[in-house]
């Protein structure tokens, strides 16, 4: 599962190609391999990726090639559309991985799950590198980990087991207890990320 968040990442900045010019891949020290646009921490050993289409090098490599009447075809520009779309996606994929992060961080440090000080260290890492440093974004990031928190928690998954209880065919309740813990959960048990 933690290898989801790295590929999904991996696709966003491939798509991001012709806007970003830039990719960078490191391994903390926890073997953890991070994927980012942006540069990597101070003191931190990373590979520069190069990816076809997004450099002035590997453009120019595609326009001569073209000129010279090569089958290679050239990347084609990206619209302010296009560009728009790939940085809201991008934008999309940060927030779930800072709202996962907080919501680890904080089940984590609460005591109510074990821990080890590598993990802390790579769900911080996380939070710094996702989380939006805007006051009033960061606050609505922190919002949504509460309400993954409340989504997570036993009692919710416990509702979510009594409605599929309720739902099962051959299941003797009413329509009326049924909507009331469909509502239940609508209302408190969904996480506010897919």
């Amino acid at each position: 599962m933690r290898q989801f968040p790295a590929a999904a990442l991996l696709l966003a900045l491939l798509a991001t190609a012709g806007a970003s010019a830039q990719v960078y891949r490191w391994v903390d020290e926890d073997g953890i391999t991070h994927l980012s646009s942006e540069k990597p921490p101070a003191g931190v050993k990373a590979e520069r990726l190069e990816i076809p289409g997004s450099s002035k090098r590997s453009t120019a490599k595609s326009s001569a090639s073209t000129r010279a009447g090569s089958s290679g075809s050239a990347a084609a520009p990206v619209s302010a559309a296009q560009a728009a779309e790939r940085a809201s996606l991008l934008g999309q994929l940060r927030t779930r991985e800072c709202v996962i992060a907080l919501e680890a961080l904080e089940r984590k440090t609460g005591g109510s799950e074990p821990t080890t000080a590598a993990e802390l260290r790579r769900l911080q890492q996380t939070t710094e590198l996702n989380c939006s440093q805007d006051p009033a974004r960061r606050r609505q990031q922190e919002e949504m980990a509460a309400k993954l928190r409340v989504a997570n928690s036993p009692a919710c998954v416990e509702a979510r087991n009594r409605l599929a209880d309720m739902m099962a065919p051959g299941a003797r309740v009413s329509r009326e207890q049924a909507r009331a813990q469909q509502a239940f959960v609508d209302e408190h048990c969904t996480s506010p990320i897919r």
